[in-house]
């Protein structure tokens, strides 16, 4: 199953080499994986990298349900998905971005920006649907209070810890990535950035039993995001495609809005048995990251603003100034018409 045309062949173990083949190898370590299923000796490993780890089983009305909690073995789970996930980011590339890529002929850093565009759009689709799955399953959105009532909220269903345990997996995924995509250095602080947000906030919900509220606030801020990176999309497609971005400004204030409602009302009120310490943190966490992108957002809406505003100035400067030099040159001509070219006829004759 090779991802990548291989226009050169490089020596084994090169850095080229692994760059180039490197989904083919995750690939081949996948399928070790699941072949050791099939051994009795090999079988207890593979399944603790497979099967999310830490099972009970209680009784409800609904008859016995099998309910999870996380602990260390969550790491080899969370270490397989990203080699799905690097798999998957392969085949998007390969099979979508790339022939996108070869048809609108972008720039290389406009093609950087479309690839990282486009991946972030496919995952952002996909999570946000299943969080709105997940949400919409456990009742969320009928009884909001269920976010912080009978917590802590210890035990997951299996649809919960998966979903938890692959958002994992793709944000640690993007590490290796950097290096496969060969990302320009002036690039990966950016993306360092949004990447260590994301991990620090999901493993926050995961290990403090706020995956209720963390759900709903994932769902929110891909929603949002998803926004943002369809416009980048379709502006690298066409650059008269603005107006996808005014629409997103909206909902990005909105989301943020929301999100700081939300955390008020779940964690400063709702969540009373949780640690006053803890409770604190995770407020001046959430708070704080949601004040400093809005920060970013308005600062950059002002530089905008601003360039725009220069730019009209300079066009209609040099508007002016072309008018003035088309009637100075008008008024030469009539001015050699009405003066000199009667002369000329005067002494002719």
């Amino acid at each position: 199953m090779a991802f990548r045309r291989r226009n050169k062949s490089y020596p084994f173990f090169s850095q080229e080499f692994l760059i180039q083949n490197h989904a083919d190898i995750v690939f081949s370590l996948v399928i070790f994986s699941l072949v050791g299923l099939m051994f009795e000796t090999t079988a207890k490993t593979a399944v603790l990298f497979i099967q999310p780890q830490y099972n009970i089983s209680t009784m409800s009305a609904d008859g016995e349900v099998t309910l999870y909690h996380y602990g260390w073995k969550d790491c080899a789970t969370v270490l397989f998905y990203l080699c799905i996930t690097i798999i998957l980011h392969a085949v998007v590339q390969e099979y979508v971005l790339d022939k996108v890529n070869r048809r609108l002929h972008l720039s290389k850093s406009k093609n950087t920006k479309f690839n990282e565009s486009g991946q972030l759009c496919v995952f952002y689709l996909v999570s946000s649907l299943w969080s709105l799955y997940v949400i919409a399953t456990e009742g969320f959105i009928l009884h909001p209070s269920s976010l912080w009532e009978n917590y802590p909220h210890v035990h997951l269903r299996f649809h919960v810890k998966f979903f938890y345990l692959t958002q994992l997996a793709y944000w640690f995924h993007t590490l290796p990535e950097l290096y496969f995509q060969k990302v320009r250095k002036e690039e990966i602080p950016r993306q360092l950035q949004y990447v260590s947000l994301y991990l620090l906030h999901i493993l926050a919900a995961y290990l403090l039993n706020l995956t209720r509220v963390g759900l709903v606030l994932l769902f929110l801020q891909y929603l949002s995001e998803m926004g943002f990176h369809l416009s980048r999309l379709f502006y690298f497609i066409d650059e008269n495609h603005h107006k996808m971005f005014e629409m997103w400004s909206v909902g990005f204030v909105l989301t943020r809005m929301i999100t700081l409602t939300l955390m008020f009302l779940a964690v400063g009120f709702g969540l009373v048995v949780l640690c006053l310490t803890r409770r604190l943190l995770v407020l001046f966490m959430v708070c704080f990251t949601q004040s400093w992108l809005l920060w970013k957002f308005f600062r950059f809406q002002l530089s905008r603003t601003r360039k725009m505003r220069l730019e009209q100035v300079a066009r209609k400067r040099a508007a002016a100034k072309h008018q003035m030099q088309r009637t100075l040159k008008r008024d030469s001509g009539t001015y050699c018409k009405n003066h000199f070219f009667p002369k000329f006829v005067k002494s002719w004759h």
